[in-house]
């Protein structure tokens, strides 16, 4: 799919599709709520103090809707899939769902764990961005409020005391040559020129996008050469290792927000997270974002992403006012309020575009931010998704860790996925 972005000093997002305005509460959802009835809304959640958009979606829709109080079900992010997995397994009655990712989306649509919200669907069509993701053989039992893409984040002053030109439009050799050279012992804390998180898909997703490879295939020669630089970055001193940041789960955020990491390739929806820290005087970084690096630098840039949503459980106690919120953050009145505090939401508008403000004004990052890319979904959906992408895992695991040698490890991952899966 392809989302290209529009903007002056901060966002205009299109999708190839023209997003516009449509009602922020569907008839359907409203009719099934009392005003005057309390309610206490619970929702999943993880992180919940460093994710800022559940905060503004919640109080947003709080003011909306005063009789309806929302409590957070607040998860640590790394165990949020397995946690909400065997929640919803043990028939645990939080009323709403965050999907993560679609890999969990598609594991709880396929087992029947979600209500299904379709006719909320049919209110927006095309002119949500994302909803695709979530079509389950005509069926929808969650909506995208949220529809991010990776860039590269960067830290302005590091660049300016290497005395080197920011990263517009760079190759993944350019940067690994910038990691090099912007890589620092000197000083009390190392400064290492690149950060990768230990997510699987900064490599395996980006070389699927960029190679047009197939995550689901089996065969997964495309990803060696991202390993090859990944394993050479660490090696070298210019990426702290995997090992080290697995083991003692180091925030990417901590890493990038106190100048530790020069480079960062993340999502968009960070954006948000470094405004948090800059409003609350946590972090001084001055930074900018730059297009994901390409194989081959040039005008077409292709990235990766996907949507986030909420789902409603199949066994909510509350369900009608699940709905209602779900129609909210997804609608106009919810994208305005994630959009102004820097996430970008699948809906938008003219009043959307307006809300949002967190986005650094200098060229590059206006550029990187609003022109036009290609962007993959992270991971394709089928009923094999999740198995595959449990493989995919462990065998990244491995590799990076220096278990197995990139070679022996693909081939590991496709035997796998061919025969557990096939």
């Amino acid at each position: 799919m392809k989302r290209s972005f529009i903007g002056v000093a901060a966002l205009a997002a299109t999708t190839a599709l023209v997003l516009t305005g449509c009602s922020s509460a569907a008839p359907a959802a409203q009719q099934t709520v009392d005003p005057d009835e309390e309610v206490t809304l619970t929702v999943s959640v993880w992180n919940y103090d460093q994710t800022p958009e559940f905060k503004a979606l919640f109080d947003a829709f709080q003011n909306e809707h005063p009789n309806i109080t929302i409590e957070p079900v607040d998860i640590l992010a790394d165990d949020y899939p397995e946690k909400v997995t065997t929640m919803l397994s043990g028939g645990d009655d939080t009323d709403v769902i965050t999907m993560k990712n679609a890999i969990d989306y598609a594991r709880y649509a396929t087992r029947g764990q979600l209500q299904d919200v379709s006719d909320l669907a049919e209110e927006y069509g095309d002119e949500l961005a994302g909803l695709s993701t979530f079509d389950t053989e005509g069926k929808y039992y969650a909506l995208p409020y949220r529809q991010d893409f990776w860039v590269l984040y960067y830290n302005k002053d590091l660049f300016d005391k290497a005395g080197l030109e920011y990263p517009d439009n760079i190759s993944w050799d350019e940067y690994a040559d910038l990691a090099a050279k912007l890589t620092d012992d000197s000083g009390s804390q190392k400064v290492y020129g690149a950060y990768h998180h230990y997510w699987r898909s900064v490599i395996q997703a980006v070389s699927a996008a960029q190679t047009d490879g197939d995550l689901l295939s089996g065969d997964y020669d495309f990803m060696k050469d991202q390993y090859d630089l990944a394993l050479k970055l660490q090696k070298d001193g210019d990426a702290l290792d995997y090992a080290t940041a697995k083991t003692q789960q180091i925030s990417y955020r901590t890493m990038f927000e106190t100048g530790q990491a020069a480079m960062m390739p993340m999502g968009t929806w960070y954006i948000a997270g470094i405004k948090q820290a800059i409003d609350e005087g946590k972090s001084a970084v001055s930074w900018g974002v730059a297009q994901m690096p390409q194989i081959e630098s040039g005008d077409d840039i292709t990235t990766f992403g996907s949507p986030t949503a909420f789902a409603v459980n199949k066994n909510a106690k509350n369900a009608a006012a699940a709905k209602l919120f779900l129609d909210f953050a997804a609608g106009e009145e919810g994208a305005k309020a994630i959009a102004s505090i820097g996430v970008v939401p699948a809906y938008t508008s003219d009043a959307v575009t307006e809300a949002f403000t967190a986005l650094p004004t200098d060229e590059l990052s206006v550029k990187a931010f609003s022109g036009e890319k290609k962007v993959v979904l992270e991971m394709p959906i089928s009923e094999n998704t999740a198995d595959v992408s449990t493989i995919l895992d462990e065998e990244h695991d491995l590799i990076m860790v220096g278990e197995k040698s990139v070679d022996d490890g693909l081939k590991e991952a496709g035997d796998r996925v061919q025969n557990e899966v096939g």
